[in-house]
């Protein structure tokens, strides 16, 4: 499966599992996304902030340091209101209205072929 060619737009992945975050970069470059990829909140804060192309953050909720994924999507929803906001986790499902904005919780285990299809529905 390839994106549209009128979708340009970067996928910037957050997740501090290695194995985990590889599995979701190489599925989303397989799929033809252009991906940069970030351990923790505080890398992908900087990667947000020197880049005009991220479009959508695809992060685990459940990290180290002193932000987890839900406070980064916040975060960044403030900076950054068009980047579009995709949640995941195994271990907890947000409430209602917990994501901003019209951003979505992909639940743990996913597979390859979901997170092609919610990616792609949120460069649409």
């Amino acid at each position: 499966m390839t994106r549209p060619s009128h979708c340009a737009q970067t996928v910037l992945v957050v997740e501090d599992e290695g194995l985990v975050r590889l599995d979701a970069v190489e599925t989303l470059r397989e799929a033809g996304f252009d991906v940069v990829e970030a351990d923790d909140a505080a890398a992908a804060l900087d990667i947000v902030a020197g880049r005009a192309d991220i479009g959508v953050l695809f992060t685990d909720i459940n990290m180290p340091g002193g932000m987890n994924g839900l406070e980064l999507a916040r975060c960044i929803h403030r900076t950054h209101p068009a980047i579009e906001l995709i949640l995941t986790s195994g271990a907890v499902t947000p409430a209602p209205g917990e994501i901003p904005d019209d951003g979505v919780f992909l639940a743990k285990p996913y597979s390859p072929e979901a997170v092609t299809s919610v990616v792609s529905a949120k460069l649409a």
